[in-house]
């Protein structure tokens, strides 16, 4: 459930976002909670044959300043030693316990099975998923911010790139840390801005989990973001100034499939058209929708031209009705023209970027094949 930043933003910013430069930097600055003045915040890490990373995980949550915490491992009917290893740290400390499931759950259905295990008396949820890990201030920061901002619903931070030099969620300006919910959403919206971050970059106040069975949109590979969106109808948004998550891309995680079937900019037409219409007026979000879709379309293009297949074709269509747009043959027809036009303009990137897909076809091809054997 990755979401890499959308590079389409609009001249213009949003008129509060220009005058930035008054807000108070003491704001930026957050209290250290004494143990008396601790919440209690549930950890969450949902994990599939993780063994590679799960202990650094575990390690990242026992090293927090931070200690007033419960720490709940989801094992998803793992075929590897992650269960193991789980185990050896829930023997060694009482705050750490392991939900083992009885069958294996697609990912984003385990993700609520999981989140659903937070404890009934905690006031923050926090995700950490197996492959990521906290820096050692990340729980004290968040939730101090959040604890002095009680409007706040949702915060984040910035996050470190799993290849360990790139920074991640930036677009908010420094130093400013709250931010209601509407305003937050229109600059993604209309800028395009992903500053939310990923489970594992994020502190949800635990009712917000608590309002609804399914916390995650199970019909959606990209619900990490959406949830976002829904927390913000009704709270505002934090965000900390600090380098405090870490990410680590996996190739069999979600995001590949959402690589392979080019979802990425389904998601964003996703989130313009469920919350557009409360955060945008009319004009606005009419003319956004009209970028969004040539946008999507010459993606849709593009990726049958590289011969993807029918899955590909099915995915997308089947994902338009839930939305309730049917596939536009006519929308597709100028997308094919704009992929052309953008390949005969760009001939080096195209062909660059048909051969990595065709070789992460036949890479995909060999390993299934392999694992046949």
């Amino acid at each position: 459930m990755e979401h890499p930043p959308d590079a389409t933003l609009v001249s213009e910013p949003p008129p509060d976002f220009i005058a930035m430069s008054s807000y108070p930097i003491a704001d930026f600055y957050s209290r250290v909670l004494s143990p008396a003045e601790q919440p209690l915040v549930s950890l969450i890490t949902p994990v599939y044959n993780g063994e590679d990373f799960l202990a650094e995980c575990i390690e990242s949550v026992l090293a927090q300043t931070y200690q007033k915490w419960d720490y709940t491992i989801v094992n998803n009917h793992s075929a590897d030693c992650t269960l193991e290893i789980a185990n050896r740290y829930a023997d060694k400390d009482a705050r750490i316990r392991v939900h083992d499931n009885r069958d294996f759950l697609p990912i984003i259905q385990n993700h609520n099975h999981a989140i659903r295990q937070i404890s009934v008396d905690s006031k923050y949820c926090k995700v950490v998923l197996a492959d990521d890990w906290l820096f050692p201030e990340c729980l004290m920061k968040m939730v101090a911010l959040a604890e002095a901002h009680p409007s706040v619903g949702l915060v984040g931070a910035y996050g470190l790139h799993g290849d360990g030099m790139h920074v991640m969620w930036r677009g908010l300006p420094f130093p400013r840390t709250v931010v209601s919910g509407r305003e937050v959403s229109r600059l993604r919206l209309l800028q395009g801005r992903y500053v939310f971050g990923a489970p594992t970059a994020t502190l949800v106040r635990s009712d917000y989990v608590r309002k609804q069975e399914h916390f995650y949109d199970e019909a959606n590979l990209h619900a990490d973001s959406t949830v976002c969106f829904r927390i913000l109808q009704g709270s505002d948004f934090g965000f900390v100034h600090q380098l405090l998550t870490f990410t680590r891309i996996q190739g069999e995680s979600n995001t590949a499939f959402s690589e392979r079937m080019n979802s990425i900019q389904l998601s964003f037409l996703t989130e313009l058209i469920q919350y557009g219409p409360a955060c945008l007026d009319k004009d606005e979000y009419q003319a956004r929708l009209g970028v969004r879709l040539r946008e999507y379309y010459q993606v849709l293009a593009e990726g049958l031209l590289q011969g993807r297949g029918r899955k590909y074709f099915k995915f997308h269509k089947d994902w338009l009705r839930s939305l309730g747009i049917p596939l536009s043959w006519s929308r597709l027809l100028g997308g094919f023209g704009k992929a052309v036009r953008n390949g005969i303009s760009h001939p080096v990137k195209a062909t660059k970027s048909l051969s990595r897909w065709r070789g992460n076809a036949n890479a995909r091809k060999k390993a299934a094949a392999q694992a046949g054997a």
